[in-house]
């Protein structure tokens, strides 16, 4: 008994994207599938391009063939592609004590306990101190351009365009513009230690 249009919109393109996803994923031709599915080659594309609606028999001799399970074929995916638009006007922008170093919060809000990430821009001379944060944190550093000096703990390095730093975080820590132009870098603070 054929199944009502409306069943068959539900989940013909989304079964069709994933017969032909795990198909070119294993490299296999038409004509490779149809032969270890004992599905025709002419079905299997009717499948593919969403212009028919096959049985569940023919469902579990392709999901067998490509190596999966007929729930996993069958499944859909709603998750939108784009999750999150935040215009200019929305980004939220921090500015240092010297008011010569901008921070764009780049990273959503939802995620500040486990991951920050900035765009840093520093006018000559501008520095922008911090407090050690939380144990086991990590800040990574990208120079875009300029010369970035970061001085952490006792410690102090210096990095130029294309060229990165990371240090410990849970240590004060300083990022001075040196050169004589405006220093742009993009800057991710790992809150928590990454689980190997």
């Amino acid at each position: 008994m054929a199944r009502k249009k409306a069943d068959r919109d539900d989940v013909g393109p989304a079964l069709g994207k994933t017969i032909q996803r795990l198909r070119k994923a294993y490299n296999m031709s038409l004509g490779d599938l149809s032969e270890h599915s004992g599905v025709a080659k002419s079905i299997i594309s009717q499948i593919e391009r969403n212009e028919t609606n096959p049985t569940i028999s023919t469902v579990h001799r392709l999901s067998k063939a490509l190596d999966t399970t007929l729930d996993a074929v069958l499944k859909t995916d709603d998750t939108p592609n784009f999750i999150e638009h935040q215009t200019r006007a929305a980004i939220p922008m921090l500015e240092s004590e010297d008011g010569l170093c901008r921070l764009a919060i780049c990273g959503p809000l939802n995620l500040v306990e486990h991951v920050q990430w900035y765009d840093f821009h520093a006018k000559p001379g501008g520095r922008l101190v911090s407090e050690a944060h939380q144990s086991g944190s990590f800040e990574h550093l990208y120079i875009i351009t300029g010369e970035i000096e970061v001085q952490c703990g006792d410690e102090t390095h210096r990095a130029k365009k294309g060229e990165a730093l990371r240090y410990r975080g849970d240590e004060p820590h300083i990022v001075s513009n040196i050169g004589d132009e405006e220093a742009h870098a993009t800057m991710v603070l790992i809150m928590r230690p990454l689980v190997h």
